[in-house]
């Protein structure tokens, strides 16, 4: 990577547990922090095999990267800074990654329009927590079909914004929170 301020975060589960990934330093860029991963992957199970992945707004890809190191079968991440893509795209070659992940550059909400995703059974979404879009991008998942019956879907909030209503038929399986952040998993209600 080249010179000039970078990110890091690491591996915290999987076959890539403890390796240390860095980044370009872009204003804003804040993977999920390790405590709210364990939670996270406490939630769906430490054991992903055969599950697909959407990772939206994947940052430096700390939440795909985790699935993958955890055993998902695959996925994509979408980003919108090429420089992230180029760093993520080196993060799966530098960990030797098997299982086929795609790395495209992408705006959202408007990718999900334009772009038949392959159904996945896990979304993490994580996007700019100021921007607004929590809402538009979930009503697009929703609306894209993109989503397996029983897939479930991360979602990160900065706290005192409040929790995102969700589209129907998406109901709360689970939520909490870790200093600024709120977090959920939202499934498909009966």
């Amino acid at each position: 990577m080249s010179k000039g301020r970078q990110g890091q975060f690491r591996i915290i589960g999987g076959q890539w547990r403890g390796r240390r990934l860095y980044f370009p330093d872009r204003g804003g860029v804040r993977p999920t922090p390790d405590r709210v991963r364990e939670t996270l992957f406490n939630w769906l199970g430490q054991a992903l095999a055969g599950q697909h992945f959407l990772d939206l707004f994947a940052g430096a890809g700390a939440l795909g990267l985790e699935a993958l190191s955890r055993g998902a079968a695959g996925g994509c991440f979408v980003e919108r800074d090429r420089r992230l893509v180029a760093a993520i795209r080196g993060h799966l070659e530098t960990l030797g990654a098997s299982a086929p992940a795609k790395v495209v550059a992408g705006s959202l909400p408007g990718w999900l329009t334009t772009t038949q995703p392959t159904l996945c059974d896990l979304v993490f979404l994580d996007p700019p927590w100021d921007a607004g879009l929590h809402e538009p991008v979930l009503r697009g998942l929703v609306e894209g079909q993109c989503l397996h019956p029983r897939a479930r879907i991360y979602v990160e909030w900065r706290d005192r914004a409040g929790v995102p209503e969700l589209p129907e038929p998406l109901v709360w399986d689970r939520q909490s929170k870790a200093g600024e952040a709120g977090f959920g998993l939202a499934v498909r209600g009966n």
